[in-house]
């Protein structure tokens, strides 16, 4: 492992915060040879009380200001010689994000790029750590079992989240294009002493405190990660000393709890009825039903988390139970819908100088459109499982495209209770299950992650078949032909192909072994269409997951013919299998073979004529991955009899991939 970092001067912006105080707490307590400098505005969800424990220590100093004034953030660079910047300073309650939407842009992204840009002049940063958040992913699919990692698109879905998002984009430009050396932290929610009363846990309690109702947006199913905030200030002091420049890393738990349990939980520390207490009112215009992330990164650092639930959701209610006025009046904060809260931070007082101003009532909800109802006359209507993913999301557009009713299941596929709860409530005429682990970014995942894998790709596929033919659902499942390879009964070159009766031969990688597993399991459900997708290919060439768009951009590449899916062409099919109830198991390829280099070919004459490759063999190719590849051919003689009108993979290419996309004038 390198050699810990090892900080003189840090300046940690917003530290009068929630997550911010408790890092410097911590850090000035454990290192007393770092002097801190501590930057923030105190804005109304700070509170100088929060930083006492580190009011008296030598190595600490305080500074009231603004990050978006740059005549202030490069003296204070210069004069304390920083080298080092936590920054934490930001907007980041969502509701409020809504109504002052303003307000987070010019603090999250214009404060950021001024810190930004006196690190830049002044040139003596060596550590800048960008505190980000798990909502800049977007919102993950309920039935995903492998968590967002650090790789993964940033798709955010309220100004909040968008305002972070744009601060990281300026932070990534200023690592590449200054040699800044930044590191970004994304993580789940916090809870713990300090925290501001607009935050659902301290909310809850305080308004369990009051006798007064538990209000919970929406239905109260959405699910969130929570971290003790000790836990959360432990994990930023292992990513300052231990974090590498240029990553990303993710402060996440897999232990997740929907926001009625959290309700639930709170009652249950106050002996109140839950069902008495709890309290629905109106959804936020949009609320992600789920954030999971992915934390084996931070993990490999050698942190943990260490706090239970229980035991830090007690800290906080004794916490809470003992300082009711720490924050003075917080009413406007403990509305339903709180927002544009304007209470001036304490400025050393031992009492909070401001008071919230309280929230208009009467203010206008912005509500999200309600989503257009399905035709009830329509002979069809399907549940999709797998909205993330990139066949489930191309499923949901062909279902738009041909005016048939969808919708995307909320359920875990492990979880039957919740699978159960989505055909009762959506009554679909057919189930498809694009859902799976394929492995991020690649089948070499599953090699590590081998549970994860069964969980979703054996586990989870079994129990959505065996749900569907309890409610008499054919389900279309969306397999693999990565089962096969070629052997001396199907030789390379000779146009045999794997036949749909045929026995799996290929075991060379994790991922097939349990997709010829739960094959072979699911020749007992005759509810099921089998789908085998091979090494599938889209006109989208910007799409990661395309083949082509993965074998343009490798270093060297195998020449060995394949049988592919062009799922321009056959995922309307089957569209049209599930209408047709067909069953069984199908070889999903287009008829015929085609090498890697004849699609490289194909990508020199139609989209750039100055690309070259390199070619090297399976052995060579084997050194750099960690599981072997499939390479076969497979038979599509019963599809081509089904539908006469599929074209061969060359033919398919042309017509849907490469013409679509041609960029060289045609001769």
């Amino acid at each position: 492992m390198a050699t810990p970092y090892k900080p003189k001067n840090i300046l940690i912006t917003g530290a009068a915060g929630f997550i911010a105080s408790h890092v410097t707490n911590r850090i000035v307590r454990s290192y007393p040879d770092y002097k801190i400098v501590v930057l923030d505005k105190l804005d109304y969800c700070s509170n100088l009380k929060n930083l006492l424990p580190a009011s008296s220590s030598p190595n600490f100093k305080f500074v009231k200001g603004d990050i978006a004034s740059a005549d202030l953030v490069n003296f204070l660079l210069v004069t304390e010689n920083i080298d080092t910047i936590m920054h934490f300073a930001a907007q980041t309650h969502v509701d409020n994000s809504f109504g002052n939407s303003f307000e987070f842009t010019k603090n999250n992204i214009y404060g950021t790029h001024v810190l930004l840009e006196a690190c830049k002049v002044t040139g003596q940063i060596r550590r800048f750590i960008h505190v980000s958040t798990d909502e800049v992913y977007g919102e993950t699919d309920e039935d995903a079992v492998v968590g967002n990692h650090e790789a993964s698109q940033l798709l955010p879905t309220n100004p909040y989240s968008a305002t972070k998002a744009g601060a990281e984009m300026l932070v990534m430009a200023y690592g590449r294009s200054y040699g800044l050396p930044v590191i970004t932290t994304r993580g789940n929610n916090v809870y713990g002493p300090n925290q501001f009363p607009e935050k659902l846990i301290p909310k809850f309690i305080l308004l369990a405190m009051r006798g007064k109702p538990l209000p919970i947006h929406g239905d109260g199913s959405n699910v969130r990660s929570y971290l003790y905030c000790e836990d959360v200030a432990e994990a930023f002091e292992v990513i300052l000393h231990r974090g590498e420049v240029g990553h990303v890393y993710n402060i996440g738990t897999k232990k997740e709890r929907t926001v009625i349990d959290v309700a639930r939980d709170v009652c249950k520390l106050f002996n109140l009825e839950a069902d008495k207490v709890i309290q629905f009112v109106d959804n936020r215009p949009f609320n992600d039903q789920r954030y999971f992330l992915d934390d084996q990164k931070l993990k490999n650092l050698g942190w943990s988390e260490r706090t239970t639930w229980e035991e830090g959701l007690r800290k906080t209610m004794e916490w809470y139970v003992a300082n009711s006025d720490y924050w003075g009046d917080v009413s406007g904060a403990l509305l339903p819908h709180p927002r544009t809260l304007m209470m001036p931070g304490s400025e050393g007082s031992e009492e909070i100088k401001g008071m919230i101003n309280r929230f208009n009532s009467n203010q206008t909800e912005t509500m999200a459109p309600a989503s257009k109802e399905a035709t009830p006359t329509h002979p069809f209507k399907f549940l999709i499982y797998g909205r993330t993913g990139w066949i489930g999301g191309l499923l949901g557009k062909i279902c738009e495209k041909e005016g048939i009713p969808y919708q995307y299941g909320k359920g875990r596929l492990e979880e039957r209770s919740s699978l159960i709860l989505d055909i009762q409530t959506i009554k679909p005429t057919h189930v498809f299950n694009a859902a799976g682990v394929t492995g991020r970014p690649n089948v070499d995942w599953c090699e590590s992650h081998k549970p994860d894998t069964i969980r979703t790709n054996v586990a989870g596929t079994l129990t959505l078949a065996d749900v569907c033919r309890e409610h008499g659902l054919l389900m279309m499942n969306y397999a693999t032909g990565c089962i096969f390879e070629y052997d001396a009964n199907h030789p390379e070159g000779s146009g045999i192909g794997f036949k749909e009766e045929d026995k799996p031969n290929f075991t060379g990688s994790f991922y097939s072994k349990t997709k010829a597993m739960v094959e072979e399991l699911l020749k007992e459900y005759d509810n099921v269409c089998t789908l085998r997708v091979r090494m599938p290919i889209s006109s989208d060439l910007s799409n990661p997951r395309n083949f082509i768009t993965k074998i343009s951009r490798y270093n060297k590449v195998v020449n060995i013919p394949n049988s592919m899916t062009i799922l321009d062409e056959l995922l309307p099919i089957s569209v049209e299998m599930a209408k047709r109830n067909l069953r069984g198991i199908w070889n999903f390829t287009n008829p015929g073979v085609v090498s890697h280099n004849e699609i490289l070919e194909m990508y020199k004459k139609y989209i750039d004529p100055s690309f070259k490759w390199t070619n090297f063999t399976l052995e060579e190719q084997a050194k750099v991955i960690v599981a072997p590849r499939s390479n076969n051919e497979m038979d599509a003689t019963k599809l081509k009899d089904e539908f006469p009108e599929l074209l061969s993979i060359k033919e398919s290419l042309i017509k849907y991939v490469f013409e679509p996309n041609r960029k060289v004038p045609a001769n």
